[in-house]
Parts: C-alpha cells; sequence; structure tokens
C-alpha cells in the first residue's frame, strides 16, 4: 500500500473552448456548486478554437467564489516564468488564495514552433523546466534580501524585484511521465500530474518510486508531493470497462488507485454537466467512505509538514503533543504562513510556535498545552497591534485569537453586543453602524479588540463617551487553571474590576459584552499646521481641547524638525454633530493656532473614519521603544519641555490625545483604570534606547501616571506609575488568586505577592 497521507480532493478538466465562450464559465460555476475542489483547464494558446487560458482563469475566478484554479498545464515554453508567476500571485491575491499553478516542459512541439518556441531535447526540457521552477519561486520569496537572481541557461534572473507574494503557499504541480522530468518533480515539485489516457499499466507506481528516491536523496520527505490524475469515462447501467460502468463501478476502479498508487487528487476530464453531476453526487461520498476505510488518515488526510519546515523547529516545544483540534491551524517557524503570524505591527519576533484557536473550548486546550512548557514565554495576541504587550516573542508560543471574531447584537432595546476578542475595530464599526451606533474605540480600525478592551481604550469619541472599558458589562475569561468564567459587576465582580485596565495579568478574555452608544454622523477634522513656536502651539491646543464641550475629541501628532524645517504638527478631530456650523466652530479654535497647510473637514459616519487599516495586517521586524504618561493640564513648561524633547532629535513620533470629559466621570477606585482625572495622554516613540530614556526624562516629572497600552519599558518603576498603590496592592492580591503561578507574565506583569510565584522571570 502507498498513501501519502494526503486529503481526498477532486477536480475538474474542462475545455476553454471560445465557440460558445460563457460554456466553460457555466462548467466551472457548476463545479463549484457540486462540489469539486479545483477547476482547471487545458492551456494551448496555439489552439485558435481556445480562449486565451489565462484570462480565462481571471474571468472564472470573478464568476465564483470558493473552487480554486489552475491550468492544466502551463507550456513553460510559451509562459514565460517571471510572468507566470507575476500572474499567478496576482490571481491568488486577486481570488482570495484560489490560484494553483500546473505546468509542464512543453509538448506538441510543432505548434510551438510554429509561434516562435525551440525545440528542446529531453535534456534541455528538464533543465529548462528547473531554472523556471527556481524562478518562479525565487519571485514569490519577498522575505529574501535583495533581487532576485537565478543563474540560468534557458531562464535568468539578474536582481529583478521580488514579489508580489501570493496570497497562500501555490503549489507547482509538474505534468510529466518521463524518468528524469520525475525525478526533477521530487526534487522541487508540489504535485505530480498525469493523465490516466497516457498512462500504460504499472507507471503510477514506476514514478511514484521515481519520485520518491529523488525527494528523499534531496531531504525531502516524499509526502510533500501531492499525487494528482486526470481521468475519463462513462458513466453506464453496467460494467463495460475501466470507469465505465455504474457509480460504484467507479469506486471500485478508483479506490486501488487511493490505497496502492497514493492518488490523491482526482481531475475529471470532459465538459458533460451529467457526468460532473453523478460523479460528485454519487462517486465522491462513496469514494471517501471506502478511503476512510481503507487507509488511516482517511480521506480527510493529515497535515503534512515538509522536511524542511520540521528542522526550523525550536527546542523546548513539544511539537507532536499539539492538541488535535489546533494542529491543522498551528503555525510553525517553517511553515508558509509564519511570515505573517511571527510579528505584530510594530514588533516582530521568532515565536516557536503560533496556535489560532477557533473558540472558547480550543483556547482551553492552547492554554493547557502552553502551561507544559512553563519556561517558555508565552504571549496572547489579538489584533497585533499592540506596543506594550507581548504578542509575540523569540522561541516561545503565541495563543493568537484572533478568529474568535464574531460581533452580535444581544439586546437590541438595550443596545447590548457581544464581541469577539479577535475583531478588528473597523469591523466592529462596519457592524455597529446600520443600527446607528458606535463605540470609542481607538483611532486605528487594525487594531484588535482584546488588547486595547482589557487596557482602558482612548479613542475618538473619549470625551463624549468615555473609555472603550467604561461600557463593558461583562467578559467571559479563560483562567489561568483553564477554568471559563463570567466576570462582571454580579459574576466575579473583583475579577471584572481587574480587567478593565490590566486584564492581560489575569486571563485570556474570550467575548466582550459591551452596551454601546447611538452615534450619528460625526464632524472628522484633519488639520496639518506649521507652528512658529511649537511651545505656544501646544500651549494652545491644549487650552483649545480642554476649553471645548464634551462633543469634541482630538489627537495630536508631532515629529521632530527636519532638515533646518519647522516641525509639523497634524490633529484628528472628531465633533459628534452633524451640524455643519458647530463642526466648523469647534475645528475652528485649532485651526486659528497657527498657519494652516492642509486640511479635510468631512461630515461622516464613525465608522468610516475607522476604515483606516485596508489590506493585510503589517508585519513588523523591529522593537518598538515607546513611553506614556497621562497629564491634567498642558502647562507652558511642559510644553516647552516637549518642544526641547523634540529639537533633540530623539523622539520620532509624539502624540497626544484627549481624554477627559466622560472618562472623568468614572470614579477613579471603579476599574483598574485609575487615573481619571488626566485631560490628556502623552506618548512618544524612538529609536535608540538611551537618547529615548533621556528625552523622556525632561517630561517625567510632569506626568501622574501612565497608559500601559503605550508603554514599552516594563521595570517596577513604571508599573507603579501605571497602578497608583492601592490599585496595585489590589492588583496583586487579584493575582495571587487567579495566575499564582504567573502564567500570564509576559505582558505589562503585575506580579503575585505569594511564594508560588517563582517562575516569574
Amino acid at each position: 500500500m502507498v498513501n501519502y497521507g494526503h486529503r481526498l480532493e477532486f477536480g475538474t478538466f474542462i475545455t476553454p473552448t471560445n465557440q460558445s465562450p460563457q460554456t466553460p464559465v457555466a462548467l466551472a460555476q457548476l463545479s463549484e456548486q457540486l462540489g469539486f475542489d479545483v477547476v482547471t483547464f487545458q492551456d494551448h494558446p496555439y489552439q485558435p478554437a481556445f480562449l486565451d487560458t489565462w484570462t480565462l482563469l481571471t474571468w472564472v475566478a470573478a464568476q465564483t467564489s470558493r473552487v480554486r484554479l489552475s491550468a492544466n498545464v502551463h507550456s513553460i515554453p510559451l509562459r514565460t516564468p517571471a510572468v507566470l508567476a507575476r500572474a499567478a500571485a496576482s490571481l491568488d491575491l486577486l481570488s482570495d488564495g484560489r490560484a494553483e499553478l500546473g505546468i509542464g516542459a512543453g509538448g506538441f512541439w510543432d505548434a510551438i514552433e510554429a509561434m516562435g518556441g525551440r525545440r528542446l531535447t529531453p535534456g534541455e526540457s528538464v533543465q529548462a523546466l528547473s531554472e523556471a521552477i527556481d524562478v518562479i519561486r525565487a519571485l514569490w520569496d519577498v522575505d529574501a534580501r535583495g533581487g532576485a537572481r537565478v543563474g540560468g541557461d534557458f531562464y535568468r534572473l539578474d536582481g529583478a524585484k521580488r514579489g508580489p507574494a501570493p496570497k497562500h503557499p501555490i503549489p507547482l504541480w509538474i505534468g510529466a511521465l518521463k524518468p528524469r522530468m520525475l525525478r526533477l518533480i521530487g526534487e522541487k515539485g508540489d504535485g505530480w500530474l498525469p493523465s490516466l489516457p497516457y498512462l500504460e499499466p504499472g507507471d503510477l507506481k514506476r514514478g511514484n518510486a521515481i519520485i520518491d528516491e529523488a525527494a528523499r536523496e534531496t531531504g525531502r520527505d516524499p509526502r510533500e508531493i501531492r499525487r494528482l490524475l486526470n481521468i475519463g469515462g462513462r458513466f453506464g447501467a453496467s460494467r463495460t470497462g475501466f470507469l465505465q460502468g455504474t457509480s460504484q463501478d467507479w469506486v471500485d476502479d478508483l479506490l486501488p488507485l487511493v490505497v496502492e498508487d497514493g492518488i490523491g487528487t482526482f481531475i475529471v476530464m470532459g465538459d458533460d454537466p451529467r457526468t460532473m453531476q453523478q460523479f460528485a453526487e454519487e462517486v465522491i461520498p462513496a469514494l471517501r467512505a471506502a478511503v476512510d476505510d481503507a487507509v488511516p488518515a482517511g480521506s480527510a488526510g493529515e497535515r503534512i509538514r515538509p522536511a524542511a519546515a520540521l528542522a526550523a523547529r525550536r527546542e523546548g516545544i513539544d511539537y507532536d503533543g499539539v492538541p488535535a483540534s489546533l494542529r491543522d491551524s498551528a503555525v510553525e517557524p517553517g511553515d508558509p504562513d509564519y511570515r505573517t503570524v511571527r510579528g505584530g505591527y510594530l514588533r516582530g519576533g521568532s515565536p516557536g510556535l503560533v496556535l489560532r484557536p477557533s473558540s472558547t473550548a480550543e483556547v482551553v486546550e492552547a492554554l493547557a498545552y502552553a502551561r507544559r512548557h512553563p519556561d517558555l514565554p508565552l504571549g496572547i495576541r489579538s489584533g497585533g497591534h499592540g506596543i506594550s504587550g507581548r504578542s509575540t516573542n523569540n522561541g516561545g508560543m503565541v495563543i493568537d485569537v484572533g478568529r474568535l471574531d464574531r460581533i452580535e447584537v444581544l439586546d437590541e432595546s438595550q443596545r447590548l453586543v457581544r464581541i469577539g476578542a479577535g475583531a478588528r475595530w473597523m469591523d466592529v464599526a462596519t457592524a455597529l453602524a446600520p443600527h446607528g451606533w458606535a463605540l470609542s474605540s481607538g483611532d486605528y480600525g487594525g487594531v484588535g479588540v482584546g488588547g486595547l478592551a482589557t487596557a482602558g481604550g482612548i479613542g475618538f469619541l473619549s470625551r463624549s463617551h468615555g473609555l472603550t472599558i467604561d461600557h463593558l458589562r461583562a467578559v467571559e475569561v479563560v483562567l489561568a487553571d483553564g477554568s471559563v468564567v463570567r466576570a462582571s459587576e454580579t459574576e466575579h465582580p473583583d475579577l471584572f474590576w481587574a480587567v478593565r485596565g490590566a486584564g492581560g495579568n489575569f486571563g485570556i478574555v474570550t467575548s466582550f459584552d459591551f452596551v454601546v452608544d447611538e452615534v450619528g454622523e460625526v464632524g472628522w477634522g484633519q488639520l496639518t499646521q506649521v507652528p512658529e513656536n511649537v511651545a505656544d502651539y501646544l500651549v494652545g491646543w491644549g487650552a483649545a481641547v480642554e476649553g471645548a464641550p464634551r462633543d469634541f475629541t482630538s489627537f495630536l501628532i508631532m515629529g521632530p524638525p527636519r532638515n533646518g524645517q519647522p516641525a509639523i504638527a497634524q490633529t484628528y478631530s472628531v465633533v459628534e454633530s452633524s451640524d455643519p456650523d458647530v463642526v466648523v466652530a469647534r475645528l475652528q479654535e485649532i485651526a486659528s493656532i497657527a498657519p494652516l497647510y492642509d486640511q479635510e473637514v468631512t461630515i461622516r459616519p464613525y465608522a468610516s473614519i475607522m476604515q483606516n487599516a485596508a489590506g493585510p495586517a503589517h508585519v513588523s521586524t523591529g522593537e518598538p521603544l515607546a513611553h506614556s504618561g497621562l497629564i491634567e493640564h498642558i502647562t507652558p513648561e511642559f510644553a516647552a519641555a516637549v518642544a526641547a524633547a523634540l529639537s533633540s532629535g530623539a523622539i520620532h513620533f509624539f502624540q497626544i490625545r484627549a481624554v477627559g470629559g466622560a472618562v472623568s466621570d468614572v470614579p477613579a477606585d471603579a476599574t483598574a483604570y485609575a487615573h481619571r482625572s488626566a485631560n490628556f495622554s502623552v506618548s512618544a516613540m524612538g529609536a535608540h534606547v538611551q537618547r529615548l530614556a533621556e528625552a523622556w526624562a525632561t517630561l517625567q516629572p510632569f506626568f501622574s501616571g501612565l497608559y500601559i497600552s503605550f508603554e514599552t519599558d516594563q521595570s517596577a518603576e513604571v508599573l507603579a506609575a501605571a497602578f497608583p498603590p492601592a490599585t496595585l496592592e489590589r492588583l496583586g492580591e487579584l493575582k495571587d488568586r487567579y495566575d499564582p503561578d504567573n502564567v500570564f507574565r509576559h505582558n505589562f506583569n503585575v506580579a503575585p505577592t505569594t511564594a508560588t510565584a517563582a517562575v516569574a522571570t
């Protein structure tokens, strides 16, 4: 028996006829409706009766939503590999990861020569295809440094720009039969794609043996290579030959190909809708059931990591012990997805394992597994945008709750909503908008709910509606011991108090129940000004904010003066009013402080303001340095210190966010976020530890606390600044109760006070 453990898949092989251009499109759509996994098309550009296959693939991608798409196969002599690589990656991005790539060395040489191609010897064909594969992979490898370089006789790259990267790792399926080509598949391919009509008895076994031997010789696991097979036949009332008979006859004929020859994908050739339908409805389910009984992994298969990926595993992690429910979604350093999950928006990293649970039960399993590795750092991630928290690490584990992103209305009359910890705030704003609701939630839509809603949540509606945590009514939390509890004012109220401001210390919050606000269209103003005097500008801006009604919230961003040019001030302000006169009046208070170089003032839904994180999440490679402080007023003395600190060049990003207003209405001891009297939250980022520290030290005397989301220093002194003594003492007592082993220590950590916290290092 030869079975490679692949998931059993099925596809169709459709003729790209131009006689009726919509026919292949309709057949592709039918394939999707019937549940096929992949749709493939011939690619013979010298055939005047055929549509161009790349054009057809693109059109079909737009007309379908699930099925994967590929040529069967592209002739490399007629498809320049560099162009093919970028076309495939583009189609993959546009189709949300549904492009596959079938390639071959070329056949029908008379036609190829007629189109300007050169007839190649068998040896040249192997070399040309090998070089083409190198070119394709080099252009997709956007993480490699420098331009792509491939030295070849047929195809070469001399420092070509890489990219775009595909949405998913596009497999290279190679159509070939000759021994040297089969060896190439074993060395470099991801799949073998022969056609049954061209095979002699025993060819599959012989081909598999050659591929497997070549794979092992190059350090690969033969299971990395999927075995596909184009098949054709006819359904009938009784058997008349191989794949000529009833549906059960087809099952009986195909089962040995799976069990004995390792075929993982059957692609049905032909354009007959009735054959497609009968195969989908009668053969596929029966064959899956038969395979379930015949091979250990069944028709579902098993996840197969390449040998190179296994070699990238880190010491000290029991990879084989990952719970079954998390195995398929877990990401290791050698996996293709690793580049997108290794770090966050501002912080790079290289964790040894990223677990991605999709339910609370799986979070419990992930945490139990992580606790079996007590000496490794553990990061908890929602959106991955955090500055202060350790949502990534080096060599440890990350539990990424990004898949817990459900947003649902629990009680419309009470405006009560439940939001998963992995949802992004831009998606929350979009979901609430049709109801005329909003929830103050920072200033960037790509931030995850979990991190912000356990730290505080200073946003564009803070002065009118308070912090994000002020709208919390309950949370579901997975505690360090694996128990799942609901915390609210009446259930575990002490835990509920702690979660609102220091939640990262006490568990993994999986969902939040919020009461949201009725918010209509708002005024949105972006003003760019060049202050003649930075200190005077800061004082004027602070006074304008403090003196404004609560319907006005403004954020200020500045950088250092550069190349002899003055510092530039940018303000982002929300006026909770749709009256143009009110909006202009509020913004005029700031616009009049300094010359105005640019402006954008609109009346728009709050949700549109939060749509500022389009595209895939950015993954950083650095380590942010940031400091945070809370201040009552922007005094002339503080403003002068800021101006001097900016002039030093140590600070490359400086921000002040308005707080006050409704935030100050909440008693200081009502939540773990205790500095309720502050009117402003100040943060600064830099690139040099010592220089930033020296500049920040000049501002430190003015602060009366700090906001943990913007602080990377996690020393005891900074912890004391974040939480007043009574708050910190209470948090320590609760840490003793809920996390005495300090499992959740790799963040802005409140350590237990008991002796059991020996693992707190």
